[in-house]
């Protein structure tokens, strides 16, 4: 392997100058590159376009070196003998010397005119070798475990692996299915001891409850005494561990992770709207796990958020409209709902008339909300409130992940501001009909049976059976946030998108769609919004800090469209870890 530049080689700066802006020049495989001062050796590869084994390392968590699989050959230029300038090359290089034995990528970091081989006899014989050991006890029971198909000592193994093993003993037999914690299994038998889980709860999780007892080949994780592994973060672990040593109670033994679909989106229980990975099959969803977003929740995400959607599938699902037949409600068609609202509403005067809208909807239903109360000629509109304690670290206080959006989508610092006015009107009877989205209010937001009773007319749209539910005389299924396409702000400014993993039940509709043909019932006018992208678009162009957005353009990371000062809890602490 030549150790000049050659014709391939991608430097960015002048060499001369890379010292000046904090880059070293590093060889990889053969070809120069640039990075930052201090990087390690396995991201640099990783930037390279050089994927390099690894087990214990994780870039968010410290380096331990505990695996022995990153190990790479480096070198360096010889030190010239006293009095001698160092040899270099016509691109100013100095030629790399070799060293005979390899070192971890994972714990050093690169210098300047070091050179690194990430293939070769020296480095493929390491690697095979750390495999065969790792291997030694390692149950051979891939068709059952629960792991398979994202495996990293599966993969490897086919690619580092010797094929045979040499060892012919007895294998050590450890723990298999301990209940370490309420949404967790350890099986002993699978650990290869990389610690990942272990610092994850110690340096992100801050709680420490994960350790190592025991000495040798009966070395075996376990949970410190009389604690369990019930951190709401605790199914992170699970996340990234390489083998199926930790696996989640609720998704263990549902499905063969390669029958089932990925859709990134974002989460919607807070504010923060942490980036997920919704994993589904036949319309329905089996897991959801957290994808890396550095600007909004690096890779974590907390269980209550990552659990919260069995409901979509529930018994108390809607999936037809509904209208009130005396105390019970009897199914209607859509075109007849929708000219039964029309009828109750355009008698009333503009002031008679209320919306309650939420904090779960997208930009693009707030949108169409605001042109609702333009329609109806009303300026009763407000959000309802969902504010808890946040946790320090992941889960905001406020709970409700649109507020922001909100708040630039209505134009408005406090999208909530009328909801007293709102209550009262209904309480003394001046407010005759309620149009209410996708919020329960009696639940929620103060109200009881006996205020709903003294309405004229009351809508709601809603996914779920619920009190309101009960008073409303028109209810409308309306979609999940899985079954839904669309854009939130987050509370540090951030617009990202919601992605469609599945489709809303039987008559169910996106709620986009819902209030579009309400609005055009109402008008009597033909609608020009046919889809998701003509109402962004009907968006954009009312609101400056969306000017010249469009859905496909926000991507799956996001962008930053308002400043809010706001500072993910997470985000800061790892920001601090780093310096």
């Amino acid at each position: 392997m030549s150790d000049t530049p050659s014709a391939t080689a991608e430097l960015t700066l002048p060499k001369d100058l890379a010292a000046e802006k904090g880059m070293v020049n590093v060889q990889i495989d053969g070809v120069w590159h640039q990075f930052p001062k201090g990087m390690r050796m396995i991201e640099a590869c990783r930037s390279a376009g050089t994927i390099v084994p690894h087990y214990c390392y994780h870039p968010k968590l410290s380096a331990p070196g505990n695996c022995r699989m990153c190990l790479v050959q480096m070198g360096m230029p010889p030190r010239p003998a006293p009095g001698q300038e160092p040899k270099r090359d016509e691109y100013g290089y100095e030629p790399i010397g070799w060293m005979p034995r390899a070192v971890i990528a994972c714990a050093n970091t690169i210098s300047e005119n070091m050179g690194i081989r990430t293939t070769g006899e020296l480095v493929e014989k390491c690697r095979e070798g750390t495999m065969e050991f790792l291997l030694i006890n390692h149950p051979l029971d891939c068709p059952i475990c629960d792991q398979a198909g994202e495996c990293r000592l599966q993969e490897h193994s086919v690619e580092h692996g010797r094929g045979a093993s040499r060892f012919v003993d007895i294998k050590v037999k450890k723990p298999k299915n301990v209940d370490i914690g309420p949404r967790i299994r350890l099986d002993n038998e699978r650990c290869i001891l990389c610690s990942r889980c272990i610092r994850f709860m110690d340096e992100v999780a801050g709680d420490p409850v994960l350790g190592f007892t025991q000495r040798g080949t009966h070395t075996t994780l376990t949970v410190h005494p009389d604690r369990l592994l019930d951190s709401n973060y605790s199914l992170n672990t699970a996340d990234i561990c390489p083998v199926g040593a930790l696996t989640s109670n609720d998704f263990r033994f549902q499905m063969r992770v390669w029958f089932l679909k990925e859709t990134p989106t974002i989460d919607v229980n807070c504010g923060t709207g942490t980036n997920i990975t919704v994993w589904t099959r036949n319309n329905t969803i089996h897991r959801i796990t957290p994808r890396q977003n550095d600007a909004v929740n690096s890779c974590w995400m907390p269980d209550s958020h990552r659990l919260n959607f069995h409901y979509i599938d529930g018994e108390a699902r809607f999936n037809q409209p509904l209208v009130k037949n005396g105390v019970l409600h009897d199914p209607i068609e859509w075109s007849d709902a929708l000219n039964r609202a029309a009828e109750k509403l355009k008698p009333l005067a503009p002031g008679q008339i209320a919306i309650l809208a939420s904090g779960r909807m997208t930009n693009e239903e707030l949108h169409l909300t605001r042109k609702l109360a333009e329609t109806l000629g009303t300026s009763l509109v407000s959000l309802v409130p969902r504010f808890a304690e946040c946790d320090g670290m992941l889960i905001a206080a406020d709970r409700n992940p649109n507020t922001t959006g909100a708040k630039l989508v209505l134009g408005t610092e406090d999208p909530f501001a009328k909801l007293d006015a709102i209550r009262d009107g209904v309480r003394d009877g001046s407010i005759k009909a309620l149009l209410v989205f996708g919020e329960d209010i009696i639940t929620d937001a103060g109200f009881h049976f006996s205020d709903l009773a003294k309405l004229d007319y009351l809508l709601q749209t809603h996914i779920l059976a619920n009190p309101t539910a009960l008073a409303s005389h028109l209810v409308l299924p309306g979609a999940a946030f899985a079954e839904k396409r669309g854009s939130m702000v987050n509370l540090t400014g951030r617009i990202q998108r919601l992605n469609r993993a599945i489709e809303p039940p039987d008559q169910a509709r996106d709620d986009w769609e819902i209030l579009r043909d309400i609005i055009a019932t109402v008008s009597g006018e033909k609608s020009d919004l046919h889809a998701i992208e003509d109402v962004f678009k009907s968006l954009a162009g009312s609101i400056s800090a969306l000017e010249g957005l469009t859905l496909s353009k926000i991507g799956h990371q996001g962008l930053s469209v308002t400043e809010t000062g706001y500072q993910v809890p997470l985000l800061e602490k790892e920001r601090q870890r780093k310096l």
